[in-house]
């Protein structure tokens, strides 16, 4: 522990600010005392002990560069994902795997599966377990971006949905950082305490709360989104829903027997756009009844017909498991998936069609390889291999690579979708190369203004960071409320319209207060004068 001690106090005095320099001192350390080299996780254990005994003072720059796999709040944002219970499931795909007491189309084996099981699919618990196993590694957890996965969220009881929502809030709001990762039943005085509470005002609390819901997302069948879904859904707080699309094409839709067709994701896609959510597409590769050719096709079309257009994208080549009905039907060879050369220049290919206003969010499920039987989705680095050349949101945020010297210049795309004008504003570098911080204002055939996104990449901070701590990051230095004046501008100016709606994350509603905002039956509204 001295040992450690000794180290942090080196690290400060050095005024480390590379990853480079934190390798050679904790060498130097390792070396002059005869120890092996020490973890961050370790580190940054006693690193938190000796601020809470103030026998230092608190470091940003050494808490970044101490956290482990920073990816996970490069995007200014941590993401918590959140399994539901083994509801059943209204489909009856042949690619979807189905095992007693998992939820469909997840398997036992995968992370957020094992995090659920452990915690007997306690949202509470499992919230804790993730926000804590964050803390620990070093990231701020501020602004949390809550993603609700398990079957189809909209098929599920309605009690079950609000319980559930809850729950995940009062894991937010709760202050006891510690979390206990046994499975007994869970009786923290905070079930006792907001049981009796509605959603509401467990809501309301999280907008003062040390771990904010800035974003919340479900899971869900095109078919189940309705105008009085959609109401119920702004009433939990969603602001993202991701729709199983899988294929545009109605032939591959019935061979699969999705059970819908194309028709219900066009009217899904423009009913919630007109709700001012952001809307996310999981399409398949490789579905029996598909080919190269005509995959490729399908992603030529989502970009140019303007009944799609999403907003986000994952991209799930298929993969043959053996709970799958499509397990026998590559047993009798009456399906076979592509090579792996095969899915790797197909990909390369559709990245070419991805607009500069799309993120695309995953390529590949986070499948086990060893539940994969066939199907090039064995290639653990296909990202990788496929994201050179890649123009999507996610390949040029700017993650860590910020230099607050650089110019910034405002980028503007206008396009046409579901009916409606969408705005796409941004800060970027001249090449368009690096994405700083982007807003998506779309104006409805009702000619009404929703600002459907607003974000601002790069290293995660803490709310409570000074500007002279954001050297690190393009966080909190005034981008997203520029973008805000400029929405406000073209809606008041080039459409005439005098009022402008925010999808807000219930966490992130004062800081639209603070520019005038109000909230108004779930959405942030502003009254846009001269």
């Amino acid at each position: 522990m001295n040992t450690l001690k000794l180290t942090i106090k080196e690290l400060l005095n050095n005024q480390i600010k590379t990853p480079n320099d934190l390798s050679m001192i904790k060498k130097m350390m390792a070396k002059k005392y005869k120890i092996s080299c020490p973890t961050n996780v370790n580190l940054l254990k006693v690193y938190h002990e000796m601020i809470k005994n103030k026998n230092i003072k608190k470091s940003g720059a050494l808490e970044i560069l101490l956290k482990t796999r920073p990816v996970r709040s490069l995007s200014g944002i941590v993401n918590v994902s959140v399994l539901t219970k083994d509801y059943p499931c209204p489909g009856k795909c042949i690619y979807c795997p189905k095992e007693k007491g998992i939820p469909k189309s997840y398997l036992n084996n995968e992370p957020a599966v094992m995090r659920a099981i452990l915690n007997k699919y306690d949202p509470f618990r499992q919230v804790k377990m993730r926000l804590l196993a964050l803390k620990k590694t070093g990231h701020p957890t501020d602004k949390i971006e809550l993603r609700i996965i398990g079957g189809t969220w909209s098929f599920y009881p309605k009690k079950y949905q609000i319980e559930f929502i809850k729950k995940c809030f009062e894991a937010c709001n709760n202050k006891n950082e510690k979390q206990k990762t046994t499975t007994s039943t869970r009786s923290t005085q905070v079930e006792r305490d907001e049981k009796n509470k509605n959603l509401n005002e467990i809501q309301k609390k999280n907008e003062r709360a040390k771990h904010k819901i800035i974003g919340l997302s479900i899971e869900t069948r095109p078919d189940f989104i309705t105008e009085e879904e959609i109401k119920r859904l702004r009433n939990l707080g969603v602001t993202c829903v991701e729709l199983g699309v899988q294929s545009i094409y109605d032939d591959v839709l019935k061979l699969n027997k999705r059970g819908h067709k194309i028709e219900a994701t066009i009217k899904a896609t423009k009913l919630l756009k007109n709700a001012g959510f952001k809307v996310s597409y999981q399409m398949m590769l490789n579905l029996p009844g598909s080919t190269i050719m005509r995959d490729i096709k399908m992603f030529k079309e989502l970009f140019f017909n303007n009944n799609f257009k999403p907003d986000f994208l994952k991209i799930y080549p298929c993969a043959v498991l053996k709970e799958t009905p499509l397990y026998k039907l590559y047993l009798t060879k009456k399906y076979k998936p592509y090579t792996a050369n095969q899915l790797i220049n197909l990909i390369k290919i559709i990245e070419k069609e991805i607009p500069y206003y799309v993120r695309v969010q995953r390529i590949l499920r986070d499948i086990p390889s060893q539940s994969i039987i066939a199907g090039p989705t064995k290639i653990s680095n296909l990202r990788q291999l496929v994201d050179k050349n890649c123009k999507c949101i996610r390949c040029r945020e700017i993650k860590g690579g910020y230099n607050p010297k650089e110019k910034l210049y405002f980028f503007r795309q206008d396009y046409d979708a579901s009916d409606g004008k969408e705005i796409f504003l941004s800060f970027e570098d001249k090449e368009r190369k690096k994405l700083y911080s982007l807003l998506r204002l779309r104006i409805t055939s009702k000619s009404e203004a929703y600002i459907r996104d607003l974000h601002t990449y790069g290293q995660l901070l803490p709310i409570n960071y000074t500007s002279t701590n954001s050297i690190i990051s393009p966080q909190h230095r005034g981008l997203g409320k520029k973008l805000i004046k400029k929405a406000e501008k073209i809606t008041k100016q080039e459409f005439s319209l005098s009022k402008i709606k925010i999808i807000s994350g219930v966490g992130v509603r004062n800081y639209y207060r603070k520019l005038s905002y109000r909230l108004e039956n779930t959405y942030m509204v502003k009254t846009l004068t001269q």
